[in-house]
């Protein structure tokens, strides 16, 4: 299990994150239409190091989230982000009906197109994938996947290369299948996707291959788990689905018709809560295959997925969905929803902690209060930092903000009391 190092707010409502593939960076896109790039501190970073006072003190003190950059990137909300493959570029997309590319080190853009538009209306963005370092693909609320070619400078023109129509509504994730053994590029040139109640395997040069049968319930995030499946061969796996009614449903790779088997992580009579988000956990930390699940509630599911089983449950959010996940290259996981991150680190085992508690009983037992004080402090130990703003877009406010999720309704705000929804301390003048 996991265990929550600190809580990071944020000035607006968290419509998409992204995680840099090597470096501890984290890009957060808001409502608001602002894109914010913070650093998280090295886990071996040690406690000589100074500290910045206008840094979210992670809750161990010997690190501090730092914002790199700030900026209102767009008009409208942001609504997805997506590093490249190298994490060299950074692409957004927003309601404002933008596309653009910048620097994730500055913040300042390199390029920006009008989003393709396949009706008499524009179109606004859903999800953005990088494929490759040639490849890119946008989704749209119409349906409307666009292939855009890098190579041919699609950054700086609106004609995608390709579009495909996988899925009758919004596309809700994009999932590469692994490259086949006869690749020479390594990249994949498949990819699953899921939208409304279908499942589709697309590939990159004959389009749309296949579509699941209607699954009579709404599909909404996915993520390929290598060497399950009853043929453990190289390129082998399954898709776990997420649903929107609590269900996990599992797919054999080649056998994209119907669902093959499926977990219940949220066993409540007429549907549960919303599966609104996965990542698989990496195996040197779950030791087997396991996910980590955003549900619609606030709270994060654990589930094996050789056990069929929830191996645990944590807490996000009393009110609002979990709308991201991830893993950082340093093995943290990072949730988001409503206007915070959280940010997990794994928990020590159980054996280590009764050998320690064992020694320990040996020693003055007086160290015991010293520790839980220790705890306590750690636990309460955030603060909000004083952004360093770079708007190189010079966007005025205009559009309020807009859920991703048609589905979703809005909540009033809750008294959550002097110590928010989960024991941590927040400053009067801070948000």
């Amino acid at each position: 299990m996991f265990e929550n190092l600190c809580t990071l707010p944020l000035s607006a409502e968290l419509f998409t994150q992204v995680l840099h593939p090597t470096e501890p960076l984290l890009g957060v896109g808001l409502s608001s239409g602002h894109v914010q790039c913070f650093r998280l501190p090295a886990a071996d970073r040690s406690s000589d190091d100074d500290d910045d006072s206008n840094a979210d003190v992670l809750s161990d003190g010997k690190g501090t989230i730092d914002t790199v950059w700030r900026t209102r990137r767009h008009k409208g909300s942001c609504r997805t982000l997506a590093f490249s493959n190298d994490g060299s570029a950074l692409y957004s997309a927003g309601t404002d009906y933008l596309l653009k590319h910048f620097s994730p080190v500055t913040g300042q853009v390199a390029s920006k197109i009008a989003i393709p538009s396949t009706r008499s209306i524009p179109d606004s963005p859903s999800l953005l994938h990088v494929l490759s370092p040639q490849t890119l693909l946008l989704a749209c609320d119409s349906g409307a996947l666009h292939l855009l070619d890098l190579r041919d400078g699609a950054l700086a023109k609106s004609k995608p290369q390709q579009t495909h129509f996988p899925h009758d509504d919004f596309v809700s994730s994009i999932t590469p299948l692994p490259p086949s053994a006869e690749s020479t590029s390594g990249y994949s040139k498949q990819w699953i996707s899921t939208g409304g109640t279908t499942l589709a395997v697309t590939d990159l040069r004959r389009g749309v291959l296949v579509r699941s049968d209607d699954q009579e319930d709404e599909l909404l995030c996915a993520a390929f788990i290598p060497g399950m499946g009853p043929k453990k061969s190289r390129g082998s796996g399954i898709v776990a689905v997420g649903t929107g009614t609590g269900i996990l449903t599992l797919w054999d790779k080649g056998a994209w018709d119907d669902q093959q088997d499926r977990v219940v992580v949220d066993p409540v009579k007429g549907g549960g809560e919303s599966l609104d988000c996965i990542v698989q956990v990496p195996e040197d930390i779950a030791r087997g295959k396991k996910v980590a699940i955003g549900m619609g509630d606030g709270s994060l599911r654990i589930v094996d997925l050789v056990k069929r089983e929830v191996e645990g449950t944590l807490r996000h959010d009393d009110i609002e969905a979990v709308v991201g996940i991830g893993f950082d290259c340093q093995g943290r996981m990072i949730s988001g929803g409503g206007q915070t991150i959280k940010i997990w680190e794994q928990a020590p085992s159980l054996a280590q902690d009764d050998s320690e508690s064992d020694s320990d009983s040996e020693a003055d037992d007086s160290d015991d209060d010293d520790d839980d004080d220790d705890k306590v402090a750690r636990k309460n130990g955030t603060k909000r930092q004083t952004s360093r703003n770079s708007d190189n877009d010079s966007d005025s406010d205009e559009e309020g903000s807009k859920r991703k999720k048609k589905r979703r309704k809005g909540k009033a705000p809750v008294d959550l009391g002097p110590h928010g929804a989960h024991g941590v301390l927040r400053f009067n003048g801070l948000d």
